[in-house]
């Protein structure tokens, strides 16, 4: 949705920076069950870090957040919905006692709110992903969530750039366009309904894809704009240097984030 943006060089080393990333994720998705529940929590426990590190200030209780998405993930794949929510429940009280636990308890109201903003944000969003891979032809759902959120996102940074004119959320990320927007939406759209043409059309049907596509496209724009909500309010620029010239963790999955819990329950409406 970017209105501007370097290219040349700075391109092709995000290019090759994001290699290694890519490669981790066709590999987990492929292995799915443990390995891609572990893979993710990896991630979940970075981004995480970077959550909290941002939000240090109000000194949420780490050790508790990590152990609620670990609980989360693995509920996930080895349990149901309903123990997720029994999950969420028993980690509020977990919280309360690591809080209180400290030495220091100043700002331990604040605290627990950064940590359950964490828990809620990325917790739910990696439970779902697995809910997403675990549904049959899951792997191939995923990939299609994958590539539909980084073309959406790479139309929206290309159409900005190229006929952007109005702003669309100046006060949370100047440089987002109406016009990138609506040309990260076509082509994330388009791009998750012709991946499933390509290599999944034996079981996935055109409108199925297109629903599905649209319901991803939209909702990854609005992961990117909750994180730089939180950026601007925080006053950083990147949540971290983890993939380089591409950021922080979160600065990668924060469309992500939003787009495949939003997969997960329209797939399981309509397929």
């Amino acid at each position: 949705m970017a209105a501007s943006g370097r290219g040349g060089p700075e391109t092709g080393l995000r290019i090759v920076q994001a290699l290694p990333a890519i490669a981790f994720a066709i590999f987990i998705v492929a292995e799915g069950g443990l390995i891609f529940t572990l893979g993710l929590l990896a991630l979940g426990i970075l981004a995480l870090t970077e959550l909290y590190k941002m939000m240090q200030r109000a000194r949420p209780v780490n050790l508790a957040g990590f152990l609620i998405v670990a609980a989360m993930c693995l509920t996930a794949l080895y349990g149901d919905k309903s123990q997720l929510l029994l999950v969420l429940v028993l980690g509020f009280p977990l919280t309360f006692f690591l809080a209180v636990a400290r030495p220091m308890r100043e700002n331990v109201a604040w605290g627990i709110a950064a940590t359950f903003l964490g828990v809620l944000w990325i917790g739910l969003a990696l439970s779902h992903a697995i809910f997403l891979r675990e549904l049959d032809h899951g792997g191939g759902l995923v990939v299609d969530v994958l590539i539909g959120t980084f073309i959406g996102d790479t139309a929206a940074y290309f159409g900005g750039r190229a006929w952007g004119r109005r702003q669309l959320a100046p006060r949370l990320s100047p440089n987002k366009t109406v016009e990138g927007l609506l040309t990260g939406i076509l082509g994330g759209t388009f791009a998750f309904w012709l991946f499933g043409l390509a290599y999944q059309h034996e079981w996935f049907a055109g409108n199925d894809r297109l629903v599905i596509g649209l319901a991803v496209a939209l909702a990854a724009p609005v992961g990117d704009l909750f994180e730089s909500l939180l950026k601007r309010d925080l006053g950083v620029k990147d949540t971290g240097r983890f993939f380089g010239a591409h950021g922080g963790v979160l600065d990668r999955l924060d469309a992500a984030l939003f787009a495949l819990p939003a997969a997960y329950y329209v797939s399981v409406a309509i397929l």
